[in-house]
């Protein structure tokens, strides 16, 4: 998800922050975590300063995270308190609901669980730490990275390729062997099958 952010810049506590969505990938998270401490020493300051996190705020003047959710949850598992924000929208004028469905009207939000339900708004965690895992996020990040598909400016474009995945590919076989279940979606995603999606890299016969 792309953003304009604000020039100033905002420093505030990760448990301050509330999620737009519901799971994450926790594979990716784990990937990030390496990053961080791999850059930690040499740079640490330097790599939260270049990854400003995109937020909104709210009604109450509660700040919400609307991406960035795999990097911050990994930044806290390491210990990190705070992150660096920039405030892409201000509705803390309006009321819950209508806060919500504003949310929702502009791909703000993605309720869908861990297994690619649709849920309510009200069943989004508190907390960046009460994420949920979904494997099938975790297989549609890698399947990007290993070329799978192109990144694109469309908000929560991975999650549409994990449900894609998520409806061909056994569950079973991604937790027994993520290579080969990597595979599988690598084939998947040159097919014609995933022409709908965006970043779709195949060939049209």
């Amino acid at each position: 998800m792309t953003h304009v952010y604000e020039p100033r810049l905002s420093r505030i506590a990760i448990d301050k922050l509330r999620p737009t969505q519901i799971a994450v990938g926790f594979r990716e998270v784990e990937l990030k975590r390496k990053e961080w401490r791999e850059t930690r020493k040499k740079d640490g300051d330097g790599f939260l300063g270049s990854h400003i996190v995109p937020v909104v705020a709210g009604p109450k003047d509660r700040i919400y995270l609307i991406d960035h959710h795999h990097l911050v949850l990994a930044l806290s598992k390491e210990g990190v308190e705070h992150v660096l924000t920039s405030v892409v929208a201000r509705f803390s004028h309006l009321g819950k609901d209508e806060f919500w469905s504003v949310m929702d009207h502009r791909n703000m939000i993605y309720p869908f669980d861990a297994h690619g339900l649709r849920r309510q708004p009200a069943d989004i965690p508190k907390n960046v730490n009460d994420l949920e895992d979904d494997p099938f996020r975790s297989l549609a990040g890698a399947l990007r990275m290993a070329g799978g598909y192109a990144k694109v400016i469309i908000p929560f474009s991975e999650f549409g390729w994990a449900d894609f995945l998520r409806r061909r590919i056994n569950h079973d076989l991604l937790v027994d062997s993520f290579d080969e279940a990597l595979a599988e979606a690598m084939k998947l995603a040159k097919s014609r099958e995933a022409r709908h999606l965006p970043g779709w890299c195949g060939v049209e016969e």
